[in-house]
This record gives structure tokens, C-alpha cells and sequence, in this order.
């Protein structure tokens, strides 16, 4: 797959580490009202807390999440780094798939659940909304961290790529050599002295 120029990589690597530092935020404000939601005494303070929640799910979560994994997925695929070369891209990939899943079919359904009940006056704390966002906080913490750190070396496929890729440098080099010393032989670039060898003095 080709590659992307300079301009457009750097360009892509600053939308995705934006959204996905505003990812990290988010997660860490859902938390926030999900703890003020869980431990209030108030009914009241409680439905503030989830109506809040629903506007982030409704209009932040989603956009996010997509824009974090589809972003990531063509840095990895379009530049040199590839999907499935280095363990860390790997593991973030899959890492980050499975909590946009979890975001979609699991905590927005459960937001607007409890915004439901607030806004009928009767909302029930629910600790799976103190759950959800603190491992999601926690996963992109650790999704961070492996990106400043790039731990863990190549998979078994990046090994492989790399030896063919050395191995046909190798080769380049030996190319060049050859051709270089025969130029350098004939004394005139780019010509093979063919014919008869000379004959040994007597």
C-alpha cells in the first residue's frame, strides 16, 4: 500500500493524538459525574449527573472513538510502522477496536438508560456506569503509555519483512560492488573488458 507523503502523515498524527488525548478526557469526565451520580444523596444532583453524561455519550463518545480508530488504522497501514509489524501497533489496534464496541453497545445504552430515569424523576445510581468509564480510562492510559514507549520489539511477521528487506539491501549493495569494481578494472566506467587474456611474457 503507498505510503503517505510527509505532509499528510504529520498532518494525520495530530488528529489522532488530539482525539485521542480528547478521548482520554472524556472517559476521565464520565467517570467524574458517574462517581457524583453513584454517591450523591440528592435525586436531583444524581439527575444532573446523568442528563450530563447523555449529552457527552450523544455527542462526543461516538465521533471520538471513530475518529481515534480509523485514524490510527491508516497511520499503521500507511506508513512504515504497518498493522501487524511491531507488537505495541498490534496490541493498541485491537485494544482500541473493542473499547469503541464496548462504547457503542455497552455504556451509551446504559447512559440513556439512567438519563431516562432521571428525567422521569426517579434515577436508580448504577455502579456499572462508575465500571465502564474507569477500565476505559484505565485501557487508554495504558494505550498511551505503549505509544510513548513502543515496547515489545516486532511480531513474527516484522521480523520476517525486516530480514527479506535486509536481505535485498544486501544484495543491492553487492549489485553496485560488482559493477563498481569491474568499471574500476577496465578503467573506463560502465565497460567489461572482454577477449582474450594477455599473453604471459616468456
Amino acid at each position: 500500500m503507498q505510503q503517505l507523503s510527509r505532509p499528510a502523515r504529520r498532518a494525520l498524527l495530530v488528529v489522532h493524538v488530539a482525539v485521542s488525548v480528547s478521548w482520554l478526557g472524556l472517559t476521565v469526565g464520565l467517570l467524574t459525574l458517574g462517581i457524583t451520580g453513584y454517591t450523591t444523596g440528592s435525586p436531583d444532583m444524581a439527575g444532573v449527573a446523568y442528563r450530563a453524561m447523555k449529552v457527552f455519550g450523544d455527542w462526543l463518545v461516538l465521533p471520538v472513538a471513530l475518529t481515534s480508530l480509523v485514524s490510527g488504522l491508516v497511520l499503521s497501514l500507511r506508513t512504515a510502522w504497518g498493522l501487524a509489524r511491531h507488537r505495541w501497533v498490534y496490541l493498541k489496534f485491537w485494544l482500541t477496536l473493542i473499547t469503541v464496541l464496548l462504547s457503542v453497545f455497552s455504556l451509551r445504552p446504559g447512559i440513556n438508560r439512567l438519563a431516562a430515569e432521571a428525567a422521569a424523576g426517579t434515577p436508580h445510581p448504577d455502579i456499572s456506569l462508575l465500571v465502564a468509564p474507569a477500565v476505559a480510562t484505565a485501557t487508554y492510559l495504558f494505550l498511551t503509555a505503549i505509544s510513548v514507549l513502543k515496547p515489545w520489539g516486532l511480531t513474527r511477521r516484522g521480523r520476517r519483512l525486516r530480514e527479506a528487506q535486509s536481505a535485498e539491501a544486501r544484495a543491492g549493495r553487492a549489485r553496485r560492488s560488482g559493477i563498481k569494481g569491474a568499471s574500476s578494472a577496465d578503467g573506463r566506467p560502465g565497460v567489461v573488458r572482454r577477449g582474450r587474456p594477455p599473453l604471459s611474457p616468456r
